[in-house]
């Protein structure tokens, strides 16, 4: 079982860049496909990028293509979302998910708790 925890939300202006990390404490982190989420108030949570087991594949929202990019490191168990160019429309909460390979809620098994992320205009 995994536990995942997030960190490295907050504030900034658009325009501006944050890093998003995910730090898994279970034994098999790189037996899953890790994938972030998003949630706006009023608004359902949307996929934003997944990364494969391996790394060696990745795929993202069109809404971030090209300014997100999801990495992992195994070693430290933990995923990262570089974020850059950042829009009003960024802000939500944004979740890490452990599972399988998708797009789908459903394809994760595992969820962390959210960490805010709320770019100012």
């Amino acid at each position: 079982q995994e536990q995942l925890v997030e960190s490295g939300g907050g504030l900034v202006q658009v325009g501006g860049s944050l890093r998003l990390s995910c730090e898994a404490s279970g034994r098999a982190f790189s037996a899953y496909s890790m994938g972030w989420f998003r949630q706006a108030p009023g608004k359902e949570r949307e996929f934003v990028a997944v990364i494969s087991r391996s790394a060696v594949s990745t795929f993202y929202s069109d809404l971030v293509k090209g300014r997100f990019t999801i990495a992992r490191d195994n070693a430290k168990k933990t995923v990262y979302l570089q974020m850059n160019s950042l829009k009003p429309e960024d802000t939500a909460i944004y979740y890490c998910a452990a599972g399988g390979w998708g797009t789908e809620i459903s394809a994760f098994a595992y969820w962390g708790q959210g960490t805010q992320v709320t770019v100012s205009a």
